[in-house]
């Protein structure tokens, strides 16, 4: 008797395992899925939240001017305003220095940098004569709202007061500074000296040198005589020069190489406040050249070059359509809602001026800001949207 199947029934023994097989296989695909999902959900959040991205910039310099209008940005002198013996005191400079028949060159002179570099290579905001409006989303319209909501992304209405007062409101900057990719590379220099509450250092654990404060430690030759400069030459319009507080930043990037910086400006605000609109376009000229000096520093820097990105922008405007009102700010000076920002970097498509109808705001630089490094800044509270088209 012939035990060995014959080779019909070899074929149905091998097909009938085959499909047995497959049914088994078939019988775990659904859970392969799922894993598969999870696993790859679980890798998406993870890469999100250690500021993995695709984006090129790896560093971040925010810098604010202290309630300089849009009006200048785009518009340059202020023909009214120079005219006036009450604010402009040496009409004869500021016309050889900054003025001319044509907006587009003397917003030129004015701040060369943001127009031949920044507006060419990076993004502007908030030219309204062409629609584009950049709002303040706080009612109040003065500087600790304004850069409350700037570092927070929101408007919170109890911090209603320049008091110093510590922040309960977690910033941006804190947020990065507890990332593990980011601690310790994250710091602040600033001349108004109200900035170590509105940062809240005690908590956040940022350094940030504000106002009268000297730099302590292992100095270098520049730092101590920037310190001996700080304590024999006061600013009599705000709490310190403000190239006091630049030159002592570039210090402090050039030694400890920080990834996240925040800097602010004042001379601006406070020679508007003294009714010297002179004074307050060299400041800001002088805040222009500020600017182009750290980007062409980053440049040259093989940690920053092509890998900065630069967030240029102001806490409020000030008085426009009444010009009495032009040293002042707040709720009930007209327009004072009204800023605009600019952005420059790898990322940033080089779209110049927007001239397109649009509304952005205040809070949006934050959430925007920490996006550049590949997070979804989160605070707990409802905080503005990535200004999407800043970055590619």
């Amino acid at each position: 008797m012939n035990i060995l199947p014959n080779a019909s029934t070899m074929i149905r023994l091998m097909v009938s395992d085959y499909v047995f097989q497959i049914r088994k296989v078939l019988m775990f695909f659904p859970r392969i899925l799922k894993n598969a999902f999870v696993l790859t959900a679980f890798v998406t959040l993870a890469f999100s939240q250690q500021g993995f991205s695709q984006h090129k910039t790896e560093n971040i310099f925010l810098i604010t001017t202290d309630g300089f209008r849009w009006e200048e940005v785009f518009g340059g002198v202020d023909s009214v305003l120079l005219n006036n013996k009450e604010y402009t005191k040496n009409k004869d400079r500021i016309k050889e220095t900054f003025w001319s028949d044509t907006a587009s060159v003397s917003r030129k002179k004015i701040m060369p940098f943001v127009w031949n570099t920044m507006a060419k290579q990076g993004q502007l905001y908030g030219n309204r004569w062409a629609g584009n409006k950049v709002n303040v989303k706080n009612p109040y319209w003065f500087s600790y709202p304004g850069y409350n909501e700037i570092l927070t992304g929101y408007a919170d209405d109890k911090v209603n007061s320049n008091d110093k007062i510590l922040n309960d409101n977690i910033t941006v900057l804190e947020f990065l500074n507890n990332q593990p990719k980011y601690k310790g590379k994250v710091a602040a220099y600033s001349t108004w000296d109200v900035f170590p509450y509105i940062i809240n250092e005690k908590r956040s654990g940022i350094p940030v040198n504000s106002g009268k404060e000297l730099v302590e430690g292992n100095l270098t030759e520049k730092e101590k005589m920037l310190n001996e400069i700080q304590s024999n030459y006061p600013s009599l319009a705000s709490d310190r020069h403000d190239f006091i507080t630049y030159y002592l930043a570039k210090e402090y990037i050039k030694k400890n190489n920080p990834n996240v910086f925040f800097l602010s400006f004042d001379e601006t605000d406070e020679f508007a406040h003294e009714a010297k609109y002179d004074e307050y376009l060299f400041a800001a000229n002088t805040v222009d050249k500020f600017v182009g000096d750290l980007w062409n520093y980053c440049q040259s820097n093989p940690k920053y070059k092509d890998k900065t990105t630069i967030i240029l922008t102001t806490d409020h405007g000030r008085g426009n359509k009444v010009k009495s009102q032009w040293t002042s700010h707040g709720q009930k000076v007209p327009d004072c809602y009204e800023i605009w920002f600019g952005v420059i970097g790898p990322d940033t498509p080089a779209l110049g001026e927007i001239k397109t109808e649009g509304q952005f705001f205040q809070n949006q630089i934050a959430k925007t800001l920490a996006k550049f490094l590949g997070f979804d800044f989160q605070n707990g509270k409802e905080i503005g949207e990535v200004v999407k088209q800043t970055m590619k």
